[in-house]
């Protein structure tokens, strides 16, 4: 049979569970606000800097990457072409 709570129920909880429930809320609300204070500070934290030889490595790479690609572009681009005549010059002897 399910009982109605009403302002004349009485809640039976020994000591140690009244205490569990308050150092958890207070663990929990301990947490938040150092959460937040973290947060806070990483916030203000500079950004780091990026170095001139950093930078200049980075750029090289890149650069190298690029012609590296545009090398490779070429090449097949070469022989596709090749590719194409051969195609062509057996259409043309297929159809004679």
């Amino acid at each position: 049979m399910a009982q109605k709570i009403s302002e004349d129920t009485n809640v039976q909880l020994d000591l140690k569970t009244i205490g569990i429930i308050i150092a958890g809320a207070i663990s929990l609300a301990g947490m938040y606000f150092s959460l937040n204070k973290e947060i806070e500070l990483a916030k203000e934290l500079p950004k780091p800097e990026l170095s001139r030889t950093e930078f200049d490595l980075k750029d090289e790479l890149v650069r190298s990457s690029i012609i590296s690609i545009e090398e490779k572009v070429n090449s097949n681009s070469e022989k596709l072409d090749k590719i194409d005549e051969k195609l062509y010059e057996i259409i043309q002897k297929w159809k004679t």
